[in-house]
């Protein structure tokens, strides 16, 4: 018996053994993970010591670099030369965010299922199927070609890298010991990787589908109606209206017969199947920019004001740095993995973005000589194909999975329609795929001193198409609609193109100079909120719809009305939670329930947003009420008969306002025929129906904060123990302070701009992406109340400031 029990446990203790040490499908081994001396207690870090200096000898280097810490964590960094500056910048950012770096790259890759499994072997497939391989090489070898970006690329990589190399097991991420694997060497073009991935983010959707769809069922007279090219109520476009343009475009292609068109790119009547990666837009990625004159500037110097809007993660997207050389000191935000400041400002200079949504991701519908797909029929000839074969290794797995993507001159053919084709047969035609080095545009914006300077940077940038904003020392503002843009013909991509004809090729590009701009305009301020960039006499099509018009509207009206503004004016702006939407429909919903019969909670719910002063403040239960509400009743409207793309927030107001007794009101799924106030009572009751059954019966749980629930994850989407705590924040899509669920405020930033600028920022979390680290979440409280810190710009390594903390010196080994 005893020889039995020895037998049993040695068997148990060698079982463990193995389990600990051997990874379990996609899961890690949990021996390394859960060592005393190499495992996640190894992660725990402490405040720096505001005396500690460290000496690094690194690889490399060309001579020495300093690098002095603030009291929130943030490296100000002082080389010699550019080379030396982004080693330092690559080194630094790898050691806070090394394994946020190394995910993004392989997400963009295509890369995932080497460290995550089968699990994520779809999404790796749609990044190769999208061709961002294809771009990221492109724009590598433009950006290799200059000497300013491979000076950059090779430095952070190599920076990076010095990082790396220096690391033990126990000194992996913790992320990396939970996967159970471990850093692999950065390589330069990752950094285009990375810009891939931000022009998929934001310019990387496709509606046209859905829209083709719609027009082979309604005809282009109800399409034009209910899908108008700009909006029907209200808009206050990027370009003020009415703004001059003082060039000679050119001419502008022919528009194609849509329906003659549709009839030979031999369309089937089986409905289109909709892009898996061309899910609806989720509104809330955008972002607010402006900037105000020194005539209304209590400094009499310009004021400007960005706050991106993107999904709110920790690590946050940004990393705050501050760069320092001989041609150069510039603070603001990078994106871990691109060298440079991309948001920020300088001594002299200050800038910011925003999205254009600029129609840059087109389908076209191609027709192949035979299953071989050698050839493919184009301007009346068939024309050879190339075909990339993508390799997706995925973990626990001996062979990769193998696919070959076909390409055109238009791109990738990795879509279907639907129709008898057994093989993809639509093309992606995307500004991802334009070789370019927009890169330069942000290496010379950190070294610019005027307006010329940064015009000629604009003319640098490839994509996505982003609301360029800024000011100067020399009291200039100005807002372009920047980015390369095809010229098109009106409405050009919003539906399947004909990829057989030469007319539905993209013809040229739009000059840089020719992009929508404007300086120092009249009213004293610039601005943009994702709107439509100009009014409808701009000659070229950018494109046919953009985000709703209230940020832009509220913005513009408080910039209209501010006078002695100081950055505590623009940070104000930034937090306001005036519902424009609510002002202009809710009047309208209100009056058409008065003649309703109510029941109690109703009612209650009908006083409580009769007495609303449109302010979606945290407490607010009529914010809650309402924003509910809204997005019901557009969907009741319109979802029985347009349920593959829905009509704008544009075209929905004007229907209820101007437009009473439309057809569109009556659910073709019901016997009865419904009316607008049918409509608006029945979503009134859904809403009511809703929030009970989600929050209980109305009371604080009702609370705009506690219904919105915006929560801020860690980027792995599963470790909960690294999310942040609870936040309780107002706003909404449609308010300036664009704060949602899961998207928002990803960097506020105001710059006071003179002979001394002084800035403010912050962003949700922190630099670190070491949850044991206590710049892991050391910001979150004051974004979370909208309140800046002050930005610490200097002026040499040696300077003193009580805020500055630890210095590490790096030198030549």
């Amino acid at each position: 018996m005893k020889f039995v029990k020895a037998f049993i446990s040695l068997a148990v203790t060698i079982g463990l053994v193995y389990l600990l040490d051997n990874p379990l499908g996609p899961a890690p081994a949990l021996g390394p993970f859960l060592s005393p001396f190499s495992g996640f207690g190894q992660n725990g870090e402490g405040a720096a010591d505001p005396k500690s200096e460290l000496i690094l000898k690194l690889d490399s280097l060309q001579s020495e670099v300093v690098i002095r810490f603030d009291d929130t964590g943030v490296p100000h960094i002082f080389a010699k030369n550019d080379f030396d500056l982004f080693y330092a910048q690559g080194y630094i950012t790898a050691k806070d965010r090394l394994w946020q770096m190394d995910l993004q790259t392989r997400a963009a890759s295509g890369r995932l299922s080497e460290i995550l499994g089968r699990v994520t072997l779809d999404m790796d497939l749609q990044s190769r199927r999208l061709g961002m391989g294809y771009g990221a090489e492109a724009n590598f070898k433009m950006a290799m070609s200059e000497p300013q970006s491979r000076t950059a690329l090779l430095g952070y990589t190599a920076g990076v890298n010095a990082y790396i190399n220096q690391l033990t097991p126990k000194e992996y991420p913790i992320e990396f010991k939970l996967l159970g694997y471990k850093p692999e060497p950065w390589k330069p073009i990752n950094t285009m990787y990375m810009l891939e991935q931000m022009t998929l983010t934001l310019a990387g959707r496709s509606n046209e589908l859905a829209m083709t769809e719609l027009l082979k069922k309604y005809g282009k007279g109800i399409i034009d109606n209910i899908f108008p090219d700009y909006p029907m109520l209200q808009e206050s476009p990027v370009i003020p209206s009415g703004t001059a343009w003082d060039f000679e475009p050119l001419s502008i292609p022919e528009k194609t017969d849509t329906s003659t068109s549709l009839d030979q790119i031999g369309f089937v009547n089986s409905p289109l199947r909709i892009l898996p990666k061309s899910s609806p837009k989720v509104e809330g990625i955008g972002s607010n920019n402006w900037a105000v004159s020194a005539e209304k500037s209590i400094t009499g110097f310009p004021i400007l004001a960005n706050d991106p809007h993107l999904e709110l993660t920790l690590p946050s997207i940004w990393y705050q740095v501050q760069l320092h050389s001989p041609e150069m000191n510039v603070y603001g935000v990078s994106l871990p993995g691109i060298p440079s400041v991309i948001i920020g400002f300088n001594q002299n200079v200050a800038w910011g973005v925003t999205n254009v949504d600029a129609d840059v991701f087109d389908l076209y519908k191609i027709r192949f000589k035979d299953a071989s797909r050698s050839h493919y029929w184009h301007d009346n000839q068939w024309k050879p194909t190339r075909s990339r074969k993508e390799l997706v290794f995925i973990k626990g797995e001996k062979q990769p999975v193998t696919e070959e993507v076909i390409y055109t001159h238009h791109g990738p053919v990795t879509e279907f329609d639907n129709s008898a084709e057994k093989l993809p047969n639509l093309a992606i035609k995307w500004i991802g795929h334009e070789p370019g080095n927009s890169f330069m545009t942000f290496y010379q914006l950190n070294r610019a001193k005027n307006y010329d300077d940064y015009r000629t940077a604009l003319a640098r940038y490839v994509g996505p198409a982003q609301n360029f904003v800024f000011a100067d020392n020399s009291k200039n503002i100005a807002l372009t609609v920047n980015g390369k843009l095809p010229v098109k013909y009106r409405e050009q991509g919003k539906f399947l193109l004909d990829g057989t004809i030469r007319a539905d090729d993209w013809m040229g590009w739009i000059p840089p100079e020719q992009n929508p701009f404007v300086k120092n305009p009249e009213r004293g301020y610039v601005s943009s909120a994702n709107q439509s960039s100009t009014d409808t006499t701009y000659p070229y099509y950018i494109n046919w719809v953009f985000a709703p018009s209230e940020r832009g509207i509220r913005i513009n009206e408080r910039l209209e009305a501010m006078s002695q503004a100081n950055a505590d004016s623009l940070r104000s702006l930034q937090n306001d939670n005036f519902s424009v939407l609510a002002r202009t429909i809710l009047p309208r919903l209100l009056d058409v329930l008065s003649s309703t019969a109510l029941s109690p909670g109703e009612k209650a719910a009908k006083i409580i947003l009769t007495n609303w002063d449109y302010q979606n403040t945290p407490n607010s239960v009529a914010a809650a009420i309402f924003e509910e509400w809204v997005p019901i009743i557009r969907n009741a409207i319109w979802a029985d008969e347009f349920a593959g793309e829905l009509p704008t927030r544009d075209r929905t107001l004007y229907l209820l306002l101007k437009q009473p007794n439309e057809k569109w009101f009556d659910n073709i799924n019901t016997p009865e025929k419904e009316t607008m106030k049918d409509i608006v009572y029945q979503s009134l009751k859904a809403t009511l129906d809703t929030l009970t059954s989600r929050h209980g019966n109305m009371s604080p749980a009702w609370q705009w904060s506690k219904v919105k629930g915006t929560e801020i994850r860690h980027l792995s989407r599963s470790l909960k123990a690294f999310n942040a705590p609870p936040i309780t924040t107002g706003g909404g899509s449609g308010i300036v302070n664009a704060t949602t669920k899961r998207h928002g405020p990803s960097w506020r930033m105001v710059v006071e701009l003179g002979p001394t600028p002084r800035a403010y920022g912050i962003y949700p979390g922190g630099q670190s992406g070491n949850p044991g680290s206590p710049y892991y979440l050391n910001l979150l409280n004051k974004w979370e109340k909208g309140e800046l810190n002050e930005l610490l710009f200097l002026n040499s390594p040696d300077e003193q400031n009580p805020r500055l903390t630890s210095r590490i010196t790096l030198q030549e080994k």
